[in-house]
């Protein structure tokens, strides 16, 4: 996910009355996102097909989209409906886009759609360790909520440009919702009365633990501490039912649980509080360690899925919006849930995190008796009891099924190709397309998930690659015959090409939104889906060998979520000045696909541009 330095500025102070008010606060300052021109679109995806197909099957899909395009034609009609829709809602596509590419699948959470951020490793090896930077944790996202909820949190800024702030308040007491054929997202921080309390999870047992003081002051670092204790002491036993293993499965087979679950009053009183808690607060046992080397990558696949059944899977309540992993070994992470969350505003409040930690406790803990945590209890008869029993084998084969390999890349970062005018993400993405060719001798489609938040409610978008000055570069760079000046003249034109991309995307005029839009207008209006839609061409391109996201922290960072398709990649990258953090995902039961080569095929491709940039004298 694409996101340029943030430059914060300043807002003015704010209080907080009503959901109303908090929304206008939060996207006022920014544009609507327009409605990209019918031909324009149509030109442009006929353009990235280009490198894709063989010229016959091109030929048929421009009959069809000219068919589709003409005047009067059937395109103008579902464009003109996108034109009206626009003019009557604050964004035209983010709500079509949550449901269609959120909410309506059906694949679980853990690794086909939840994104995992693994932190640089703290200063602690034991349980002690742990509590007290847990503690610090919650202190430091309570202070980031008070900022929120105050207006003091600074408007974040894109080129110069406001950005849309509005998910910051959704981030809280927020929760995904299982159902029958969609999900929905049940915000509980609107209300009068929101939440005070989060959920701690440890050996599988979650507790209700109160973070504010009676009089509304939050609570300070030592008055946390002290009630991890108490959880501590009350969560040894390991034979439990790990309940959160039921959020991991399938959302029709979960959503069929959930509401046998609900059944019983007991049940649903702890599940509701879980959903309503302000963020969960995962306390898991050390990360099995193999080696240094797999370290890194046992620790970001630890915060995806939590290692397994007999791991701290069982220590997740997956359709939970916010969820911190802090293990008793200094690893620790944060999972969400993309309906309600994206990268860029989580890379926010991992920024403060990290600056509050640094930080000594500024409160003196007040001497007052405090309140037991509440542990929450479940009845469990025989069927959940089924229920959950299948889900740990499914998530079980789920992960064994993930190939996941994190690596620190250290023989530059984004300064060299700042140094040769050229975008870092426009560099590495033809980085990304060199190296699946060299594995698979082809090219295959690929997104690259871009922010929005530039335009009022905007959500994301996607970049396709390659382009056609991509596939060229690609051809000639292992080809003894084309000169150096002659492969670095076409490098160049591949990483321009893709800024030029990037660029009209940032602008709102990206093909994936409005193409999605055009097929959901259609069926808004109780149409067929237009044969566009339903052309080879169309779903070759959609198939995302490569599911890509750039994701720039302040910090030694990663992002990690699985791939989009069985036979294909999902590549997440934060680049620093002079070395760049990857993680590369692919499925273990598709014979094709390997993480680990492709992995040390991108170090090797990395290299060899460097030198083309900069040859060894």
């Amino acid at each position: 996910m694409i996101l340029r330095k943030i430059q914060p500025g300043t807002c003015r102070g704010w209080l907080s009355r009503g959901a109303l008010r908090q929304e206008l606060f939060f996207s006022s300052a920014v544009p609507t996102q327009p409605v990209p021109p019918l031909a324009q679109t149509m030109q442009r995806y006929m353009r990235a097909l280009e490198p894709l197909l063989p010229p016959e099957e091109i030929n048929h899909t421009r009959k069809m989209v000219q068919q589709f395009s003409k005047a009067g034609g059937l395109g103008q009609s579902l464009q003109d409906g996108l034109e009206k829709r626009a003019r009557h809602t604050k964004n035209w596509i983010s709500d079509w886009w949550v449901q269609w590419a959120y909410l309506e699948s059906r694949q679980p959470l853990p690794v086909h759609s939840s994104p995992a951020i693994s932190l640089p490793r703290r200063d602690y090896s034991d349980w002690r360790g742990q509590l007290v930077f847990a503690s610090k944790l919650i202190a430091a996202v309570l202070d980031f909520k008070a900022k929120i909820k105050t207006g003091q949190l600074p408007v974040e800024f894109m080129r110069g440009q406001p950005l849309c702030m509005e998910l910051f308040p959704l981030l809280f007491s927020s929760c995904r919702i299982p159902g029958p054929k969609h999900d929905y997202v049940a915000h509980h921080g609107r209300s009068r009365w929101s939440p005070t309390h989060i959920t701690v999870v440890r050996n599988y047992q979650f507790f209700q633990l109160e973070v504010y003081n009676s009089d509304g002051s939050r609570m300070t670092e030592s008055q946390i501490h002290a009630q991890l204790l108490r959880i501590r002491s009350q969560s040894w036993k390991t034979d439990k039912e790990p309940m959160g293993i039921l959020t991991s499965e399938h959302r029709h087979t979960w959503g069929q649980a959930y509401n046998r679950l609900l059944k019983d009053k007991l049940n649903k009183e702890s599940v509701r509080l879980i959903e309503k808690g302000l963020f969960t607060l995962c306390l898991d046992s050390p990360v099995m360690r193999i080696s240094d080397e797999k370290y890194a990558s046992r620790k970001a696949a630890q915060v995806l899925h939590g290692g397994g059944t007999f791991s701290n899977s069982g220590n997740r309540w997956f359709d939970k919006t916010l969820q911190f992993v802090v293990g008793e070994d200094g690893s620790w992470g944060l999972l969400y849930e993309q309906a309600t969350a994206e990268g860029p505003p989580i890379a926010t409040l991992l920024d403060h995190v990290l600056e509050y930690c640094e930080k000594p406790d500024p409160k003196r803990a007040p001497l007052v008796p405090l309140p037991m945590p509440k542990k929450l209890y479940f009845y469990i008869d025989r069927d959940i009891k089924r229920d959950i029993e299948h889900a740990k084998q499914n998530l079980d084969i789920l992960i064994n099924d993930l190939d996941v390999n994190v690596f620190n890349f250290q023989k530059f970062g984004k300064e060299l190709p700042k140094q040769h005018n050229l975008s870092p993400n426009s560099f590495i993405q033809v980085a990304l397309q060199l190296s699946y060719y060299r594995v698979h001798n082809e090219v295959c489609p690929s997104c690259d998930i871009v922010s929005q938040r530039m335009f009022r409610g905007g959500r994301t978008e996607y970049i396709r690659s390659p382009t056609n000055q991509t596939l060229k570069f690609i051809l000639a760079f292992d080809d003894p015959s084309v000169s150096r000046e002659a492969k670095l003249q076409l490098f160049k034109e591949a990483v321009d090409a893709y800024s030029a991309l990037t660029d009209q995307v940032l602008n709102g005029q990206g093909i994936d939104s409005h193409l999605l839009g055009l097929k959901l207008q259609a069926i808004e209006q109780g149409l067929s889906i237009p044969n566009i839609f339903m052309d080879t061409g169309y779903g070759l391109a959609t198939h995302w060998k490569l599911r890509t996201g750039q994701v720039p922290t302040n910090t030694d960072s990663v992002m990690c979520f699985g791939p989009l398709v069985p036979d294909g990649y999902a590549i997440c990258y934060n680049p620093q000045a002079d070395h760049v953090h990857f993680s590369i995902t692919a499925f273990n039961c598709c014979e094709e696909t390997h993480a680990e080569t492709l992995a040390l095929t991108l170090k090797n491709t990395l290299s060899q541009l460097k030198e083309l940039l900069q040859p060894a004298v």
